[in-house]
């Protein structure tokens, strides 16, 4: 498997999403994930991709990309994260350690700023096609995304 960093303009998405505060665990946002997937199956709104967002420190966001209309109720807020530039790298989760994707991407992005291809570093997001914990192909491509500024 071939592993690339790369930057690309992300579109802008309108996603359904729940906050999640506290401190990362292994199994973190699979509660909001599910919680997101309940409210789409009972109000009959497709979905697509599965977005892990970082907000901050011991803030992340659960989103589900949109494919229809649809409107926010309780915890579950309708978005949209507005297109920007992302340095980013796909790869299979079994294959290469998302450490050291991580730490690659991280690298990476500091050498882009010494040669001034960008400005800054933002925060990251993980996306998945489906589900990551039921879906082995969604698992197989994950892609790990950072923010930057150009």
């Amino acid at each position: 498997m071939t592993v690339d960093f790369e930057l690309k303009k992300s579109p802008k998405t309108r996603v359904a999403s729940i906050d999640y505060r506290g401190p990362w665990k292994e199994n973190h946002l699979r509660k909001e994930f599910g919680d997101l997937v309940r409210w789409a199956t009972a109000n009959k709104v497709k979905t697509g991709a599965w977005i892990f967002r970082e907000r901050g420190e011991k803030r992340h966001q659960a989103c589900l990309v949109l494919k229809g209309p649809a409107t926010s109720k309780g915890r579950v807020k309708i978005r949209t994260i507005p297109a920007t530039w992302v340095a980013r790298v796909t790869f299979d989760p079994e294959v290469v350690s998302p450490r050291v994707i991580y730490h690659g991407l991280n690298d990476w992005t500091k050498w882009r700023k010494k040669d001034k291809t960008i400005k800054g570093v933002g925060t990251s997001r993980e996306v998945y096609a489906g589900d990551p914990w039921s879906d082995k192909k969604a698992w197989s491509m994950a892609t790990v995304e950072f923010v930057v500024r150009k």
